[in-house]
């Protein structure tokens, strides 16, 4: 934060708030400390503050990811053509070494930061998950990344207590006793145990120098339990935090909702009373008509994950129909390792794009000025930080993005939304502000040594990768196994479909074969 005001003059302004929704306009922005103090014309500084001539500069609201996974920042570029059920072989071992150094750990996070603020995403919800146990002072580390390079982040420590081979089906009749005796990891986190660690996370981390929260996040409602999941919620509840959880990404949980409880998994969250305001799903892909009336009717949203669903074969979501329901819709990248970036501008694109080929109805497309919205407003709707940040509104925070309008994206400028979600791609960013800080100037990070940060983690990361290298090589045992549960799940006919294309689905029939 500057202790000088600053004053924005002449440029074009995309607030997205309720008054101007995507339509850009020309103005002033005044900033005092962490906070937009006015939006207007003509604008008259405090006597020292510090001018930035806008012409020819687009001031947006910071982009918001609304679903990632720092754990995963170094496996870039290691996976393809693996469903999920396959890929988290390998970028979340089943058979796991000792966790990552605090060293690593902090890099790792700075690393995901660093690309995240330089393509102009200025807050993110990272669902940091770190086996094999829950550590404050490893949660600590990641806070201190982020606090460091000065970002806006919800984080989380992802848990769960149901046997990884208890949340699959099939699995326990695929997988042969051989190798489900390999598993055994001994006795989950209780509820209560995990609920005293939330709560110190809370009284130690959340509201770190006023941007960065603790926020909850049971993995997936097949592998929690009823009482850790209705435990999580109260608790978020209570603290107004996002309970932030994967469902339906892939065809396989479907299924898995049939088998284990004999209804949908959004239908079983249901009657535990798991849909609130504060509930955000991450992915939604294979949601029914019926889950999305009552995912509409709780007011909640969910992270789309356009890119990463696209690279494991999940599906296409059915965005305009979640939309219609009432659902808040953010947008995110998961994992670097299922994306393989950090770059929300990607996702707009994809997301903006991909929704065309779900029918020929044009009306129905999912236009840019929402794709925009889902990157900004929406996406501080699904952190629960909508008061805070996601639109440029007087006592919000300023957090916001300058571009140059002189970049081939805008060049003739036709429509700012559309052109940010089909043209721009990051390059353009001139500076990236977080709380009235500037953090990238010219493409370069303000905060930290970036070059430093690569020159450390390029000599560290050699042995950990080929440590990693080992691991994917015992995990490959299960990879036939995996992808039979894969193969028979796709199999089953469960009502809907996801998937987009004229490829046969999986041959043979969903039974076990010979």
């Amino acid at each position: 934060m500057s202790d000088k005001a600053t004053l924005i003059r002449r440029a074009k302004i995309l607030a997205m708030d309720a008054a101007h929704g995507a339509e850009a306009f020309d103005g002033d922005i005044l900033i005092e400390g962490a906070t937009i103090k006015a939006i207007g014309t003509d604008i008259v500084p405090p006597a020292d503050a510090r001018i930035i001539e806008g012409r020819g500069k687009l001031i947006m609201p910071g982009l918001i990811n609304a679903h990632t996974h720092s754990s995963e920042t170094f496996y870039r570029g290691r996976y393809q053509g693996m469903p999920l059920e396959v890929w988290l072989l390998y970028a979340y071992p089943l058979l796991m070494n000792d966790a990552i150094g605090e060293r690593l750990l902090y890099l790792r996070s700075l690393l995901l930061a660093m690309e995240s603020l330089k393509s102009g995403v200025t807050t993110f919800c990272d669902d940091f998950f770190d086996p094999p146990a829950h550590d404050l002072d490893r949660l600590s580390t990641v806070f201190r990344a982020y606090d460091d390079i000065g970002i806006r982040a919800n984080v989380s420590s992802g848990v769960m207590d149901i046997h990884t081979l208890d949340a699959l089906p099939y699995a326990r009749e695929v997988i042969p006793g051989e190798l489900q005796a390999m598993l055994d990891f001994g006795p989950p986190i209780s509820p209560s145990a995990y609920m005293d660690f939330c709560r110190s996370a809370f009284a130690s981390l959340h509201g770190r120098s006023g941007r960065l929260n603790f926020m909850v996040a049971p993995s997936a409602p097949q592998r929690c339990s009823r009482d850790l999941m209705l435990a999580c919620m109260d608790l978020a509840v209570d603290k107004g935090v996002p309970y932030h959880t994967h469902v339906l990404e892939t065809k396989t949980q479907a299924v898995t909702g049939h088998e284990l409880y004999g209804k949908t998994l959004v239908a079983y969250m249901n009657e535990l009373g798991l849909l609130r305001r504060n509930t955000t799903f991450a992915h939604s892909v294979w949601v029914s008509d019926e889950d999305m009336a009552l995912m509409g009717a709780a007011g909640m949203s969910i992270a789309h994950n356009a890119v990463s669903n696209q690279k494991l074969g999940a599906g296409i979501a059915p965005i305009r129909r979640l939309l219609d329901a009432g659902v808040t819709i953010g947008l995110g990248t998961d994992g670097v390792c299922s994306n393989d970036t950090s770059r929300i501008f990607d996702v707009m694109r994809v997301a903006g794009l991909i929704h065309s080929v779900s029918g020929p109805d044009h009306s129905r497309w999912v236009k840019a000025e929402e794709i925009l919205s889902m990157a900004t407003i929406g996406g501080a709707k699904s952190a629960m930080l909508e008061d805070v940040t996601g639109s440029l509104e007087v006592g919000k925070a300023a957090d916001l993005l300058i571009l140059g309008l002189n970049s081939s994206a805008f060049v003739p400028l036709n429509n700012a939304a559309r052109q940010l979600v089909y043209a721009e791609n990051g390059s353009s960013i001139e500076a990236v502000m977080v709380a009235g800080r500037i953090v990238v100037r010219n493409g370069k990070l303000t905060t930290v040594d970036e070059a430093g940060i690569i020159a450390e983690l390029q000599q560290l990361l050699p042995a950990y990768l080929a440590e990693h290298a080992e691991l994917e090589r015992r995990n490959s045992i299960f990879e036939p196994c995996m992808a039979e549960i894969h193969r028979r799940a796709t199999l089953q006919d469960i009502g809907l479909n996801r998937y987009q294309g004229d490829l046969p689905h999986s041959s043979g029939s969903n039974t076990p074969r010979a």
